[in-house]
């Protein structure tokens, strides 16, 4: 019985199964096997350099410096993103006044594409055309930063950017967590005379602790990839002194610019288990009793 019943699955999983291993696990199999090459894009053979590639990237300041900034997205992208997200949302589902058109408008970046938000930007933060310091000359302050210029500021700017666009989408996920938490919670707890800020603290955020978990994950690897408003609004440049390099647009650098393959896949790899590695321990830190309501 068992083996009939292989014999009719085993024949409609085959297709998906082989284009799955084509597609996708060969790819990353072969990729593995080029962090240990010194392949330069063509050649037909790689050479085999072993871990020649990891011991350049540990002595690589180009890569510390990379990571230095995604370490620094990492850590203020969940906080501001996210804070601001879930005050949007709260305040939304209270039914504050406008709330129909907050709900819209906040939402309204996460509909546009990368790149444009970035162009949009650079213009908005242009030293002598861009609204930004127009409006700064226009209350008084005569000699505005140089937002993407200076390396002091360039990183701030484009972290921003990322919260302004990204807000949106993490509120429409709190709402959607927030609208299936019983009413009657919030009456009991307007009838005892609570705040709104009582009620925030001591009934929404403890019940939206599991979609809190999931934003905050996504939120974090986010704030590992930071590839296309960086690499837009820097003109692909890392900024002045590579001050908003991360290792995405080091990555695209090092393969498409200096054609090191083999390094840059290398680079790769170090991201790609730095993520799980993040991932796993946001999980684990964040693991608590699921309350049920």
């Amino acid at each position: 019985m068992h083996r009939q019943k292989y014999r009719l699955i085993i024949p409609f999983l085959a297709p998906a199964l082989i284009l799955y291993g084509t597609f996708v696990l060969y790819p990353y199999i072969q990729a593995m096997y080029i962090a240990f090459t010194s392949w330069k894009g063509l050649r037909k053979a790689p050479r085999f350099v072993g871990l020649d590639n990891f011991q350049k990237l540990l002595s690589d300041d180009h890569f510390w410096n990379a990571l230095y900034h995604n370490a620094i997205y990492v850590i203020t992208l969940p906080i501001l993103t996210l804070g601001l997200a879930l005050f949007l949302a709260f305040m939304i589902t209270q039914k504050v006044r406008f709330s129909s058109f907050y709900r819209v408008t906040f939402f309204f970046p996460q509909v546009m594409s990368v790149v444009a938000i970035g162009i949009l930007w650079s213009f908005v933060y242009h030293p002598s055309i861009g609204i930004l310091n127009s409006f700064l000359k226009l209350i008084g302050i005569g000699n505005p930063p140089v937002w993407l210029g200076d390396p002091h500021t360039a990183l701030g700017a484009i972290a921003a950017v990322t919260v302004w666009q990204a807000a949106g989408f993490y509120m429409v996920i709190f709402m959607a967590g927030m609208q299936s938490i019983p009413s009657s919670y919030y009456e009991a707890a307007a009838l005892d005379g609570a705040k709104r800020g009582d009620i925030f603290f001591k009934i929404t955020l403890p019940l939206l602790w599991e979609t809190t978990r999931s934003a905050l994950v996504f939120i974090v690897i986010n704030a590992m990839n930071m590839f296309g408003i960086t690499f837009t609004m820097t003109i692909g440049e890392a900024g002045p002194d590579l001050s908003t390099d991360v290792l995405s647009t080091l990555l695209y650098r090092e393969a498409f610019t200096h054609s090191r393959f083999g390094y840059s896949t290398a680079i790769a790899m170090a991201y790609f288990i730095i993520v799980m590695f993040l991932s796993f321990v946001l999980m684990r830190l964040t693991r608590r009793q699921t309350i049920e309501f």
